[in-house]
């Protein structure tokens, strides 16, 4: 019988071409912060045993999001990731639950403002409604460009905001049945130019 995994707890997800994907949990920082006391899965990451205590994430996920990390021990490798996400290709799909009924299908096309540049930048979403859950609607998402809070962003401006989320929450308060008091969103699949992929369930 096979166990259940603790979605509390980092977890390797498997191991490819010099890369380690790593599931982190909502709660739980990529990297450590003055700004945030929360864990962080660089710390846990050294405190494993094997190849995972070299290595270091090549990207970041929202505090609040869960899902894949990769990481690697390699610097140049953890580089060419860096450059690799920013020049969109690796693809990522996300799960996501929000509020509201979604069409079939759609191509969210909306600049957002980044605070850092000073001006809004380009940003495209694209989502397929994987299921129709009442007042809820369960989506599967593909950024194409790599805003901050990109899909938070982008569901808010189209009225479906992500259910368990305070910061781009929708204009009335909805209750929803079994609340985990969490956001629901989810980095489930990452795939790498090579065809290389990693599923996180």
């Amino acid at each position: 019988m096979m166990s259940t995994p603790n979605l509390s707890v980092p977890r390797l997800i498997g191991a490819k071409e010099g890369i380690l994907a790593v599931y982190k949990p909502a709660g739980m920082l990529a990297h450590p912060s003055a700004e945030a006391q929360a864990p962080d899965l660089i710390s846990w990451l050294r405190s494993q045993g094997g190849a995972l205590r070299k290595a270091l994430p090549a990207h970041r996920l929202d505090l609040e999001t869960s899902g894949i990390v990769l990481c690697a021990q390699d610097p140049d490798a953890r580089a060419a990731l860096g450059r690799a996400f920013e020049d969109g290709l690796i693809q990522k799909t996300y799960l996501a639950v929000v509020i509201g009924q979604a069409h079939d299908k759609g191509v969210i096309r909306r600049p957002l403002q980044d605070a850092r540049r000073g001006h809004a930048l380009d940003a495209v979403t694209r989502y397929r409604l994987v299921e129709a859950l009442g007042g809820f609607s369960l989506l599967s998402l593909q950024p194409e460009t790599g805003r901050k809070h990109q899909i938070r962003r982008h569901l808010q401006g189209i009225g479906l905001p992500v259910v368990g989320d305070t910061r781009y929450a929708g204009p009335r308060k909805v209750k929803v049945p079994g609340f985990p008091h969490r956001l629901w969103l989810h980095a489930q699949l990452v795939e790498l130019p090579s065809g290389a992929r990693f599923e996180c369930a």
